[in-house]
């Protein structure tokens, strides 16, 4: 399991960083104005529409089933299911598609009601939405071929088709940068460029599928007793995914009241929140949530509980430091990160305090998926989607009572918010239920998580400022700064983890024999 989290996380982490190029190309192609707003609101309709009906509920539905079918019955059974869901997921798209495109304005007027009195940029929104819209076919289509594959412990491929993806829009965007002549615009780049990112990653999967023998086809679909559990899950699944969306929903709809540039702050510091978040998470909750599916359908209840616990402290351990540097030093992230070209420092001041706010949910966001395998691996969706509702419900009424007063940091603080009360009663009936429990090795890694997250965060309050002003007038001192910082929160971090789970005894027991053994080796 840790070896698949660690395949899934390495290319997630490539993954991110061609999308953090991507966005920094964004950033300086379209600024933080307002024809970028406009982009933020085209692209979020399709993201949104992804996270509802494809990989977010989707998965979360097909893959528990899919493994119990394989484990069960084998890969003639196995195949047969996923070519009827194949053959069911394109008609859905098809209706989806056709129903959205009856009034792509008023959808526009909807989720961004700001836009209207800014003819312009709602006219701009439209224009991209219309082009970016299908992506969603293809991304469900590879969400389908995804989980097969890592039903099948292949990992991989489908976890680098993001990758190739960024590429993809890259090369879109740099045609944009270098041949404006014979380019339709830099938005209209960006919009195809997006479009041909999701045909990318679905082509990818079903090379990957074909080689394998994994290729679903279309098939005449029947109410089988796999198919009613595969829609019996997804229904609550759906739901789950839906009240996320209704909080970025929300973002879009207050931050679009909010003055020119909120609605991008909240967009920027998104992507760097969600640039570890979605490595850890991605990583972590896919490959655990596989793993303990296929240990509670051999009745081995203990193993997944085992292996849910080992998930939790490795995801804590690596996501702390993250936490600690977007609490401290969000101004020299982002302006390093993005203010360049058109993004200006007050954009950098706007979107650090977002970032800064959203730090606050980090924890929260790294044991979500981690504590929802409790009841997703079981066949349970609906108590988890119970959960989401109450913590959705707290973020939205919050974001519109905090907007005012503090602007889009607020809308930040009210998904932080939210989301710690989704994972907090998800645990509390996992728990009552015995299907979740930390063991001792948990809580000496939790330990050893916070004295490391304590070391670090005392190491950049104190070098940070002196760093600050030396490198004042040095050319790159931005960049300089970040890169030295970065090098001392590695060499205090990790060894203060590593004498703080020596102390606890919560290291991995394979570290260390492997560590004795090289200190014999030494002698």
């Amino acid at each position: 399991m840790v070896r698949n989290i660690f395949s899934v996380g390495g290319w997630t982490v490539v993954s991110r960083l061609t999308g953090f190029f991507r966005d920094m190309a964004l950033a300086a192609l379209l600024g933080g104005g307002a024809l970028n707003d406009a982009y933020v609101a085209a692209i979020k309709l399709p993201n949104q529409f992804r996270q509802i009906f494809g990989e977010g509920s989707f998965n979360a539905a097909y893959l528990p089933t899919y493994t119990r079918v394989l484990e069960r019955k084998g890969h003639e059974a196995a195949g047969h299911f996923a070519s009827q869901v194949f053959t069911l997921l394109i008609l859905s798209q098809v209706v989806l598609l056709g129903l959205v495109y009856l009034d792509m304005p008023l959808l526009v007027e909807l989720t961004s009601p700001g836009f209207v009195r800014e003819p312009q940029k709602f006219a701009n929104a439209v224009a991209m939405s219309r082009i970016m819209f299908p992506y969603i076919a293809f991304i469900a289509l590879f969400a389908l071929h995804q989980g097969t594959l890592n039903a099948n412990n292949s990992w991989s491929l489908p976890a680098a088709a993001p990758a190739a993806a960024n590429v993809c829009m890259i090369a879109f965007l740099g045609w944009a940068a270098f041949f404006p002549k014979v380019s339709p615009g830099v938005a209209a780049m960006a919009s195809w460029g997006f479009l041909a990112s999701g045909a990318t990653q679905l082509a990818l999967a079903m090379l990957d599928a074909r080689r394998r023998g994994l290729l679903e086809r279309l098939a005449r679909p029947r109410w089988t007793p796999e198919v009613r559990q595969f829609f019996w899950m997804l229904g609550p699944a759906i739901g789950i995914s839906a009240s996320y969306q209704i909080g970025a929903l929300a973002d879009q709809i207050v931050g679009s009241l909010l003055p020119t540039g909120g609605l991008s702050a909240i967009s920027y510091a998104d992507r760097l929140y969600q640039l570890p978040g979605g490595v850890i998470v991605i990583a972590t909750g896919s490959v655990l949530l596989r793993e303990m599916a296929g240990l509670i359908a051999r009745g081995d209840d203990e193993a997944a509980l085992h292996a849910q616990n080992r998930a939790a402290s490795l995801t804590f351990a690596l996501g702390a430091p993250f936490v600690v540097v977007f609490l401290l030093i969000p101004d020299l992230l982002i302006a390093a990160a993005f203010e360049h070209g058109a993004f200006k420092a007050t954009a950098t001041h706007q979107a650090a305090g977002v970032l800064a706010a959203y730090s606050i949910g980090m924890p929260a966001l790294f044991v979500d998926r981690i504590v929802a395998a409790s009841f997703l691996s079981r066949g349970d969706t609906a108590t988890p989607m119970k959960v989401t509702l109450v913590g959705v419900a707290l973020n939205v009424a919050l974001k519109f009572l905090l907007y005012r007063p503090l602007g889009a940091p607020g809308l930040a603080l009210a998904t932080a918010a939210g989301l710690w009360v989704k994972v907090a009663g998800v645990y509390a009936l996992a728990r009552r239920r015995g299907w979740s429990a930390p063991d001792d090795r948990f809580i000496g890694a939790a330990a050893a998580t916070l004295f490391a997250a304590g070391a670090l965060a005392l190491a950049l309050t104190l070098a940070d400022p002196a760093l600050a002003f030396a490198l004042g007038p040095v050319r790159f001192a931005r960049e300089i700064r970040l890169a030295i910082l970065t090098m001392l929160g590695v060499a205090v971090y990790f060894p203060a983890l590593a004498a703080g789970l020596g102390l606890t005894g919560a290291a991995p027991a394979g570290v260390v024999r492997r560590a004795l053994r090289a200190a014999r080796l030494a002698r």
